[in-house]
């Protein structure tokens, strides 16, 4: 069970998703099909029994090959999806960088998005007014700050982004390959800021294709492989089985 430094606590969480075996082009046609029932499914299981704990202050990698679950885990760890089966408990408050430009609205200018994109976890008006120049300032977007997002590259989305969560002190911090976006000098930023806010508290949980990054910035992780949890330990045991068995 659980314990007071555990701040995130896994339980056996499996997610299926049914998966149409058809191609079907437009929602009247997908209304006609089902009415008639000629809609046939195919079970999907992203995520299968997967279960462990992340204590409060811990820096935790996932590890896994394309399509093997680690952004759906993000996702249900995050509450942006409910398990099938299992359930996830968090302690805390949590700021998500899952998908680029999520919770961002194209129209609106950077300015705005910072507001909107505060009001999304959970911070007031003044609390981001307050936070505004710290924001801007670490996401390099002084020139840009009044131009729509919609105009704004990968990189940029990724900066304001990180910026924004990771302004005040979250209790949970969940970062999926969104440092991989940047350039290597804002990369090496993300990373400073980081191990900073795991030294104030806040547990993190990192998903990257980099097995160095991993290793270098991560105490504990876990490998997902076609869903199911493969290992999960101390970091240098985690990173020397995924080298051993995907290299």
């Amino acid at each position: 069970m659980n314990t007071p430094e555990t701040i995130i606590y896994i339980e056996n969480i499996s997610m299926r998703f049914n998966m149409t075996s058809e191609k079907i082009t437009t929602f009247k046609e997908y209304l006609i099909k089902r009415f008639k029932k000629q809609i046939s499914y195919t079970e999907f299981w992203a995520l299968k029994n997967v279960s462990f704990k992340i204590n409060k202050g811990e820096l935790f990698g996932v590890l896994g090959l394309n399509g093997a679950g680690k952004s759906t885990l993000l996702k249900v760890v995050a509450g942006v999806l409910k398990p099938t089966e299992g359930s996830v408990n968090v302690y805390g408050k949590m700021a998500p960088l899952i998908e680029l430009g999520a919770g961002f609205d194209a129209e609106l200018t950077a300015r705005e998005n910072i507001f909107l994109n505060g009001a999304v976890l959970g911070y007031s008006k003044k609390e981001m007014k307050q936070k505004f120049k710290e924001i801007v300032d670490f996401a390099e977007l002084e020139e840009f700050i009044d131009v729509p997002v919609k105009n704004f590259s990968s990189g940029m989305y990724a900066r304001l982004g990180f910026a924004i969560a990771t302004a005040t002190t979250p209790d949970v911090l969940i970062v999926d390959e969104i440092l991989s976006v940047g350039d290597f000098k804002f990369q090496q930023k993300c990373e400073k800021k980081i191990k900073d806010m795991v030294e104030n508290g806040t547990s993190v949980i990192l998903v990257s294709h980099s097995i160095d990054q991993i290793r270098n910035l991560c105490s504990r992780g876990a490998i997902l492989e076609k869903g199911q949890l493969i290992k999960v330990g101390d970091i240098s045991d985690v990173c020397d089985f995924y080298y051993s068995k995907y290299s």
